[in-house]
């Protein structure tokens, strides 16, 4: 749930992004940048630039294969995105940790050492230097760590979730009423279990106080991208006049991955279990291709039959993004302008899928 969202940004797109811990990730076709909030009030930005891979290998560039590319590349995004603003927040806390152990180590000394002017800038000392480091460094590795098991878990429980459980379930309705066993009402089944699933756990996460949290700084982000769209000053109360449901959301992209799904699974002719399931995961990059250009024609074609099938992505919106503070929507915007300057540097040309 905190990858997939990376998928909103596509290889075409002007600008797109995601929301990490405390924060909100942008990125343009040729840079990207991050700005994550500490509880202090303190902004910390990241940006770098991009490259874009088509641009070197124009087959990467070809329908249905930028689908499967731009996922890829998405998810690596993603990866470095949480990976910094769990750095940041975990440092954060070690830091308000050791400084919470030297005050109680040593309660009456001075901010100033006495033979020092208060005049004079305060020098920070050697030890303090080298604890801080120390706490970068442990911080670093801890969010590495965390970044990597969050992507491991993540596949592990999307697969577990999203294609076994649904399959078993179907299975074992088909041994109690054969009847169920058809290829098309078989499928039915299975994406209707799977789709259950989906809404269930979306919805179910959203109870917690931290994933709402998460989804306020989407909501940010799609405001933000939805106002400098339009052309409008990027400044917080100018960025709030606008919808938190944009259509190119990672959301609409899941929910169309969903819906796609069940007509893929219906021409697969196997019968037995293993084989369904194996042919559910070799097909999944061919699945999330095809999605991927139903989304990015439906944000070119408000009107066209493509665009009903992303609709139901955009309702679900109405539980994956909530409206933001003020301070949410500045962290989105600083984001962006970060990655705008990069862009402009870099002499990139911007494209509106």
């Amino acid at each position: 749930m905190q990858l997939l969202p990376a998928l909103e940004s596509g290889e075409e797109t002007l600008v797109g992004g995601q929301a990490v811990l405390e924060g909100v990730m942008m990125r343009s076709p040729h840079a990207w940048a991050i700005a994550c909030r500490k509880p202090t009030g303190e902004v910390v930005t990241m940006s770098e630039p991009l490259d874009r891979p088509s641009e070197k290998h124009k087959w990467m560039a070809w329908p249905i294969v930028r689908g499967v590319m731009t996922l890829g590349y998405a998810m690596n995004l993603g990866y470095r995105a949480l990976r910094f603003s769990a750095n940041v927040a975990i440092e954060d806390v070690m830091q308000q940790e050791a400084s919470a152990s030297d005050a109680h180590e040593a309660p009456g000394a001075s901010p100033v050492p006495p033979a020092q002017s208060a005049a004079e800038p305060a020098r920070i000392p050697e030890p303090l230097l080298q604890s801080q480091s120390a706490t970068r460094e442990k911080a670093a590795t801890l969010s590495n760590w965390l970044a990597a098991g969050n992507i491991i878990l993540s596949l592990a429980f999307f697969i577990f979730m999203y294609k076994w459980l649904p399959l078993v379930a179907a299975t074992e309705l088909k041994k109690i009423d054969p009847a169920l066993g058809g290829r098309i009402i078989f499928n039915l089944i299975d994406g209707g279990i799977r789709l259950v699933l989906f809404l269930l756990f979306i919805w179910g996460v959203s109870l917690w106080k931290d994933i709402r949290r998460v989804y306020q700084y989407h909501g940010a982000e799609h405001k933000t991208v939805f106002a400098f769209e339009d052309g409008k000053e990027l400044i917080p109360s100018e960025v709030q006049k606008y919808s938190t449901y944009h259509p190119r959301c990672g959301t609409s992209f899941l929910m169309t991955v969903m819906l796609i799904s069940i007509g893929f699974y219906m021409l697969v002719p196997y019968t037995t279990f293993w084989a369904r399931f194996a042919s559910r995961i070799v097909l999944l990059p061919v699945i999330a291709g095809v999605s991927y250009e139903i989304i990015r024609f439906a944000a070119k074609h408000r009107g066209s039959l493509f665009a009903l099938m992303t609709a139901p992505g955009l309702w679900l919106q109405r539980i994956t993004t909530q409206p933001p503070s003020d301070e949410m929507a500045q962290c989105a915007i600083t984001a962006l302008d970060q990655a705008m300057s990069l862009e402009k540097e870099r002499g990139g040309e911007l494209v509106i899928a």
